[in-house]
């Protein structure tokens, strides 16, 4: 029944292997990432079966029900969607990476649920790199506030940065906020904050992962490209 998803990773590989050729860059270090939203378990197993290296969830009762499902047996599980402070004890210790933290009020929650694991919670900060107000994620000058922050929270590990651009007819504009993005990376990695290691870099989804490759994401997340189209009106 999901074949499809096979040939569709496939597809994605050889398209993310040329990107990072044309880049000059190791193709084995960027992580194709399953942005499963709204897809059954059967499609998400089918997925980590045709060798996607993780699976995303932006819902946490969605992301809750496959767990019971044991959908993600076999492939690292990442957090992508905007994370509410009153979810977050469903969400610690059981993501591996929590993609969308944007407010020090978050950083605590997620230090404190972490304590009480015995845990340390890896995390990536989400920029707004467009200013977009409909959108969640912190501004590139808020950013280092939480950076300062984070080693106050040794329950907690940041590790990389992620972000969203605007949505716009031609993928390719989405290139200078990539680029802008990378500066920051950059940028961070060289000031050595505490309890913060830039090890990934989370940008690019099925309308524009190429050009994230070229701007230096380490992380992709490809949903409709894997899944095809979402169904928004299943049950959840």
């Amino acid at each position: 029944m999901y074949e499809y998803i096979e040939r569709n990773v496939s597809e994605i590989r050889r398209r993310i292997n040329e990107a990072a050729e044309k880049a000059g860059r190791n193709k084995d270090e960027i992580m194709l990432l399953a942005a499963s939203k709204t897809m059954p378990s059967e499609a998400v197993r089918a997925a980590i079966a045709a060798g996607v290296d993780a699976c995303g969830e932006n819902r946490v009762q969605e992301m809750v029900s496959k767990l019971a499902d044991s959908a993600y047996d076999g492939a690292p599980l990442h957090f992508i969607g905007h994370l509410q402070t009153n979810k977050v004890k469903q969400v610690v210790g059981k993501a591996d990476l929590i993609h969308s933290v944007d407010s020090v009020r978050l950083m605590e929650q997620i230090d404190r649920q972490a304590a009480s694991l015995g845990i340390v919670q890896p995390v990536l900060l989400e920029v707004n790199i467009g200013g977009e107000l409909s959108k969640s994620g912190i501004s590139p000058n808020e950013l280092y506030h939480l950076l300062e922050t984070a080693g106050s929270f040794p329950s907690l590990t940041v590790k990389g940065l992620m972000t969203i651009p605007p949505e716009t007819e031609n993928p390719a504009e989405s290139l200078r906020y990539f680029a802008e993005m990378y500066n920051l990376y950059v940028d961070i990695t060289a000031k050595k904050y505490d309890n913060v290691s830039m090890d990934f870099l989370s940008m690019g989804m099925s309308a524009d992962f190429e050009y994230a490759i070229a701007a230096g994401a380490n992380i992709v997340r490809v949903g409709s490209n894997i899944f095809g189209p979402r169904n928004y009106s299943a049950n959840k």
